[in-house]
Parts: C-alpha cells; structure tokens; sequence
C-alpha cells in the first residue's frame, strides 16, 4: 500500500511558488471576473452593501463574493496553465 502512496506523489508535478507575476495574473483575473460578473448578474446591489460600494461599480456583497470566487478559481487554472508552459 505505501508503495502506490510513493508512486502517487513522486508522480505530482511541481507548482509554481509565489511571485509577483502570480499576483499580477490572479489580480487581472479576479477584475476580469467582476467585469463580468457586473454585467451579467441580475441583481448586483443585493443586500448586504459593501462599505465602499461605488469602488466596486455599485456591487452588494453577495455579487463581489461570488465574482471573486469565480476570478479565483480562473486565476488558479491559468497560474497553473502558463507554469506548465514555463511562462510563470
């Protein structure tokens, strides 16, 4: 049983450590996502407000949540992308 537990870690690839062009992809993906986010929710002003809505394009909570969970989870897969191609 250890023997495939070695095999399935020596088989897991490297990841990227962090830099700043990792933060710099996260970042632009995550504005992308609002971006979208801002024009395809129905209702983006739903309660609760944010603090400093007006920085968000007039944004509720639950939209910059869920907004910035769907930029996560695309920043993820293109850190990961362009680490295997060697651009990171």
């Amino acid at each position: 049983m250890s023997y495939i537990t070695l095999l399935a870690a020596a088989s897991v690839p490297a990841t990227v450590e962090w830099s700043p062009k990792v933060a710099i992809v996260m970042i632009i993906c995550n504005i992308i996502a609002i971006a979208i986010g801002k024009y395809t929710i129905q209702n983006p002003s739903s309660e609760p407000a944010l603090p400093s809505a007006e920085y968000f394009g007039g944004m509720g909570l639950p939209a910059l949540l869920g907004t910035t969970s769907l930029g996560h989870l695309i920043g993820a897969g293109m850190i990961l992308g362009l680490a295997s191609v060697g651009a990171l």
